[in-house]
């Protein structure tokens, strides 16, 4: 079977690659925590300075696998009755709070609701210029989860958040920029040699120094607790899958079709 997370080092840059490019990367429950357990092995690392994230094949990552019969539950495989953070908290608590090295995502493709949440979980993105950012919820009867109701409005401000998710927009390459969500946008077959050229530019400086800034920075936005924040998040995309709206959302989108929702 292949692994569905790869790393490789150069120097002092680790890169982990979410590797299921046949579901365009989508999330099942192993890739969601092979990717948390790769970047917490990367926080512990003394040889590591900087993470590079990205994608294999065409996409960073689609989001939630809707597809398949695989467990896509969010609890922690070991912890399931006492975990109310699941793997949708875990990204945003992984890349930011528990790894204080800086985290650069190359978002080489498609990056779609808990698959946008990893990418802004990131401390900078360097987007492809095809690649297609979406938040997506709506469209599946759903809330957003995976920190993006902190980390959108942290690089865009409120109403740009508000009307991104709410108007289910797709924003690309050059967009992504405008809108905030990213640093630069590059061509589609630059954006691997422009993120190792990157990560090993913040090689420059003091591991040390990289460290401090981000967790003062990190901590600058906590004036609110991240985690009650993320098991809100939880709480109301479970109350919106369960609601009658939500499985037709689902249906449709399988169904390559229009919904009709009711309001229950």
């Amino acid at each position: 079977m292949t692994e569905l997370v790869t790393t490789s080092d150069s120097g002092h840059v680790r890169t982990i690659t979410l590797n299921r490019p046949d579901k365009m990367n989508a999330l099942s429950r192993e890739l969601a925590w092979g990717v948390i357990e790769a970047v917490d092995a990367a926080a512990k690392d003394d040889n590591v300075w900087v993470v590079a994230l990205t994608g294999s094949g065409k996409a960073f990552c689609a989001g939630l696998d809707l597809t398949g019969s695989a467990d896509y539950s969010p609890k922690s495989p070991m912890d399931a009755q006492l975990d109310d953070v699941g793997w949708v908290g875990n990204f945003v608590l992984a890349l930011r709070k528990r790894c204080d090295k800086p985290v650069v995502a190359g978002v080489n493709g498609v990056a779609v609701g808990a698959g946008l949440g990893l990418a802004m979980a990131a401390d900078v993105r360097i987007v492809a210029d095809s690649a297609r950012l979406m938040a997506g919820y709506t469209r599946i009867g759903g809330s957003p989860d995976a920190g993006l109701t902190i980390t959108l409005p942290q690089a865009m401000g409120y109403e740009k958040a508000m009307r991104f998710m709410m108007e289910n927009r797709t924003v690309t390459g050059a967009e992504a920029v405008e809108w905030g969500m990213a640093g630069e946008a590059v061509a589609d077959d630059a954006l691997a040699g422009r993120l190792q050229e990157y990560c090993q530019t913040l090689c420059n400086w003091s591991p040390i120094t990289m460290r401090l800034l981000k967790r003062g920075i990190v901590k600058s936005y906590e004036s609110t607790d991240m985690e009650q924040q993320l098991r809100y998040e939880v709480q109301n995309i479970r109350m919106a899958f369960a609601s009658e709206d939500a499985k037709e959302a689902r249906k449709a989108f399988l169904e390559k079709r229009s919904p009709v929702f009711k309001g229950r």
